[in-house]
């Protein structure tokens, strides 16, 4: 199954663009890149009433031929002045007189132009805090550690989505108990381009325990291409809230698209020599995209070493002691996620984790 998601048709969580313009051919061209970002404008030849839809629009595009009749009008945020002639030196002044935030000239700048419509469209607002996970060495914990933070971001009511980065890593929607749950896998979105749609991504997905979840289906594709890996994960973002990603070790040109979008990545390395080694070339590669790297140690610890001494010998700042969750290694714990219990230790200690993250990111989203 493959399916193309290149825009959210629905604009309900945001709004209608405003085309103001008596030009034919311009109105064409921005109607055709309202449609492309899925957005349906409300148009006025002449200047709208003051007070309706010239203050209510979350966006104006102002034909250039209009500019002169809009002299007279409230200031706003938000409004673009669209021309053609890329030598015309009086279109900034005409930009100016009415207090527009934007000049584009098309047709260069038509990507730049339905992605800000597409943007007021799906209401979009701060991105979401995301959080890559990845193993200092193979079997350190990372996908645990990831699936226990995305239920306990869900479990205190932000919108979440834990990515599954990890074609070889036996899919996170059986971890959590899921895979035979209703939605598209990562090999749908192989021929995804540009812009995908942030709400129809979320709707496509699993829903398990109030998180949505993107991991791979049991076929042979191990692989998306880079663009739609860069694709899926902006749209993702867009919503808001909190995106988890469970890195893989091997780091290939998909990967290097999700570590330039994330805001920080934890480290997660068993207290042992031989697992800080390795953690330490994870983190040299990791570290030169990702800005903000920080090691989360899992005991048991081997003699000499505690976290902070592992933290200082890969040179990361310390997120803290990934503790071991007891009700996990018992045949009871099994259909149960990691971090489903609200009192249990390791999601306490994803709870304390958000509640820094999200202050250091400026509060929930």
């Amino acid at each position: 199954m493959s399916v193309t998601i290149t825009h959210d048709p629905r604009s309900a969580a945001g709004g209608s663009p405003l085309i103001v313009t008596e030009d034919a051919a311009l109105l064409d061209d921005l109607l055709r890149l309202c449609a492309a970002a899925g957005a349906t404008p409300e148009v006025h030849h002449g200047p709208p009433d003051q007070g309706g839809d010239w203050d209510a629009a979350p966006l104006v595009l102002v034909g250039d031929d209009a500019a002169h009749r809009l002299r007279g009008s409230a200031r706003r945020r938000q409004v673009v002045l669209v021309g053609r002639d890329q030598d015309d030196p009086g279109v900034w002044r005409r930009a100016v007189e009415i207090g527009a935030d934007h000049v584009l000239i098309l047709p260069d700048g038509e990507q730049w132009l339905v992605d800000r419509i597409a943007d007021v469209a799906e209401g979009v607002g701060r991105p979401a805090l995301t959080v890559g996970v990845i193993g200092g060495r193979g079997g350190a914990g990372a996908s645990t550690l990831s699936c226990a933070l995305a239920v306990t971001s869900a479990r205190e009511g932000l919108r979440t989505l834990l990515v599954d980065a990890d074609p070889l890593g036996g899919g996170l929607d059986v971890l959590l108990g899921g895979e035979g749950a209703e939605g598209l896998r990562w090999p749908a979105f192989a021929a995804s381009r540009g812009r995908v749609g942030g709400g129809a991504l979320e709707e496509s997905l699993p829903a398990l325990h109030s998180l949505r979840v993107l991991s791979w289906d049991r076929g042979d594709c191990v692989a998306v291409p880079p663009q739609a890996v860069r694709a899926v994960l902006a749209a993702a973002r867009r919503r808001g809230g909190t995106v988890v990603v469970d890195l893989p070790r091997r780091l290939d040109d998909g990967v290097g698209e999700v570590l330039a979008q994330l805001d920080l990545a934890l480290l997660v390395v068993p207290a042992e020599l031989r697992a800080v080694a390795a953690a330490g070339r994870v983190a040299s590669v990791v570290g030169m995209v990702v800005r903000d790297l920080r090691v989360a140690v899992r005991g048991p610890y081997a003699p000499g070493l505690d976290d902070h001494e592992v933290a200082r010998l890969l040179g990361l700042p310390l997120a803290g002691e990934v503790p071991v969750e007891p009700a996990l290694l018992r045949p009871r714990g099994a259909g149960k996620p990691p971090g489903a219990s609200a009192r249990g230790p390791l999601a306490r200690f994803c709870t304390e984790f958000w509640e820094r993250a999200l202050t250091e990111a400026g509060g929930a989203r």
